[in-house]
């Protein structure tokens, strides 16, 4: 009798060590005001990178935002797995919940995928790099290894080019090689601001940040992460003449990109996704169990069905 419940142990154990083996590297890239139809309506040959990506990988146009489509509000059910209602973020700038939220990591927010990632493998190296400064606050930055804001732009001049603020993130990731790492870019959203959405000013700045993501790109070839690396990118909403807010399909329909190892190629995500799905989707690729009380679920039908 001992044998024969011994043997499904010693398989398990074996089939969770051999998971844990495979689990890769996750790059979660979240670009500000990023919409969908700047995808749409760019030249494939200004963004090659962001081409690329969708072409050897996954991925949707329709992701779309919780409501109201407005920043904090999103990036907190991106990253807590919960809706509006159960994080209790609802106001542009707000670092914390107008009420309670319906579970709390201790420190006034949900647990978010860095604190669900401390809990379950506390020897995971985290971190994360953000030019505006909720962001820390949302994430719990006391959750991670590392996290750093840099101010660097106003809305009237750039404070730090985009290239140098993208190199603070590749050397990040050359010298740790991190089991996850956000990367936070504010630009987009503040050149749909100022300049207005989807005019010549708001593509020239997603040109620029496609030449940042091959930055990254070649940074993962150098420290040798590419081939053990998936990348999540996406946006909190999109907006439309110059501001967001709103429930119109261009301030909340967003891209959602997911490409590396064991992602499914050239492959189009044919079921919804919601913004509360990113912290499950990350959560399911880190190897984690996802807490009972998330609203997302794993997109897993990213994944690679081939041996």
């Amino acid at each position: 009798m001992k044998k024969l419940i011994l043997l499904p142990l010693i398989v398990l154990a074996f089939a969770l060590n051999v998971h844990a083996q495979n689990t890769p590297h996750v790059l979660f890239i979240g670009i500000d005001g990023w919409a969908a139809k700047g995808i749409r309506d760019a030249d494939p040959a200004d963004i090659p990178n962001f081409t690329y990506l969708m072409q050897h990988g996954s991925w949707t146009l329709e992701k779309r935002s919780v409501m109201p489509s407005a920043s904090s509000i999103n990036w907190t059910s991106m990253v807590c797995g919960l809706p509006t209602e159960m994080h209790g973020f609802d106001k542009w700038n707000s670092v914390r919940g107008t009420i309670p939220p319906v579970v709390d990591n201790g420190r006034g927010i949900p647990p978010t995928i860095f604190t669900i990632l401390r809990e379950q493998r506390p020897d995971a190296v985290s971190g994360c790099l953000y030019d505006w400064d909720i962001i820390g606050s949302i994430t719990d930055s006391l959750a991670m290894d590392f996290h750093r804001y840099v101010h660097s732009f106003t809305d009237k001049e750039v404070l730090v080019p985009m290239e140098e603020y993208t190199a603070i993130a590749t050397d990040y990731i050359k010298e740790n090689k991190p089991d996850l790492f956000f990367l936070y870019y504010g630009i987009q959203d503040e050149a749909g601001h100022v300049k207005g959405w989807y005019g010549e000013e708001y593509m020239a700045c997603q040109k620029w940040l496609d030449k940042c993501i091959g930055q990254i790109i070649e940074a993962l070839k150098e420290a040798g992460l590419w081939e053990d690396t998936v990348i999540v990118m996406t946006a909190d909403h999109g907006g439309i003449n110059r501001g967001h807010g709103g429930f119109t399909i261009e301030e909340m329909e967003i891209p959602f990109i997911v490409f590396g190892k064991g992602i499914r190629e050239n492959h189009h995500i044919d079921e919804p996704v919601i913004q509360y799905d990113t912290a499950a989707t990350i959560a399911y690729l880190l190897g984690l169990e996802i807490p009972t009380y998330w609203r997302g679920k794993p997109i897993t039908q990213v994944l690679c069905k081939c041996k």
